[in-house]
C-alpha cells in the first residue's frame, strides 16, 4: 500500500495521456512520473551500448551493471544511468523502434517498477503510464484510463515527429506477457479525441472529488476524506 495518494493514468500512445498526467500533477501540486520515460531510457542504454533489446539476458545483464538512480526536479521523475541523463535521446527513431521490446523484458519491469512504486513513499503522485492502475499500484482507487480515436492518435504522432506505428505499438503492448495494456476494472475510461488537456485533466479533477477527494485551499492540492 502505498504512503502517499497515488493517481494512475494509463492509455495506448498518443493517447494524450502524458500531457494530461503532467497537466494534472501541477494543477494539484503532486509530483508527475513519467514511466514511459523510464523504459525509454533503458532502451536507449542498450542502443548505446550495442545490446541488442531483444535479448533478455544481456539486457538483464546490462541492468546489474549499470548505476539507475530516479529523482525528482520540479516537480517531475528523472532517470539517471551512471551518472548520464539520457533525456536528449528518448525520442530518437532507434528508441521508438526498440522500446516495446525492452518493455517485454520482465527484469527490467521489475527494477523499473520497484523504483515507481517508491515514489510513493514520500510523494503524493500522478503516475502515468500502460499498467499503472492494473500491475504498479492496482490498490489506488484513483484509476484513469485516456484513449483516443486511432486517427487522432495517429495525427498526434505524425505531429511529434514520431514515424513509428501506433496500431502496431497497440499490438504489441496489449500482447505482451507481462503487464499488458489493459483498462483496469475500475479504473475511469475518458476519450480525449475532441478534448483538450485541461478538459481532460478538469473531467478527472471533477471525478476525483466524487471519490471523496476535496481541496484543502493550497491551489487545488487535494486530501483523502477516507
Amino acid at each position: 500500500m502505498a504512503a502517499h495518494l497515488v493517481i494512475a493514468i494509463d492509455g495506448p500512445a498518443a493517447s494524450g495521456k502524458s500531457s494530461v498526467a503532467r497537466a494534472l500533477a501541477r494543477r494539484l501540486g503532486f509530483v508527475y512520473v513519467n514511466t514511459g520515460a523510464m523504459y525509454r531510457a533503458i532502451t536507449w542504454l542498450a542502443v548505446s551500448k550495442g545490446v541488442p533489446t531483444a535479448d533478455a539476458g544481456r539486457v538483464h545483464q546490462l541492468l546489474h551493471f549499470t548505476e539507475i538512480k530516479c529523482g525528482i526536479a520540479d516537480g517531475e521523475s528523472t532517470i539517471f544511468l551512471d551518472g548520464i541523463d539520457p533525456t536528449p535521446h528518448l525520442v530518437s527513431d532507434e528508441v521508438n523502434a526498440n522500446v516495446s521490446a525492452i518493455a517485454t523484458i520482465p527484469e527490467v519491469r521489475r527494477v523499473l517498477v520497484e523504483k515507481q512504486r517508491a515514489y510513493a513513499g514520500d510523494h503524493d503522485i500522478v503516475m502515468e503510464g500502460r499498467d499503472i492502475g492494473s500491475a504498479v499500484f492496482p490498490e489506488t482507487p484513483y484509476k484513469f484510463y485516456i484513449d483516443a480515436s486511432p486517427e487522432v492518435r495517429a495525427r498526434r504522432r505524425a505531429g511529434q515527429g514520431l514515424t513509428d506505428s501506433v496500431a502496431a505499438r497497440d499490438k504489441v503492448d496489449s500482447t505482451r506477457r507481462t503487464s499488458p495494456l489493459i483498462i483496469a476494472e475500475d479504473a475511469h475510461v475518458i476519450d480525449s479525441s475532441n478534448l483538450t488537456i485541461d478538459g481532460v485533466a478538469g473531467e478527472i479533477v471533477g471525478r476525483l472529488k466524487l471519490k471523496g477527494l476535496v481541496i484543502t485551499g493550497a491551489g487545488e492540492r487535494l486530501k483523502d476524506e477516507g
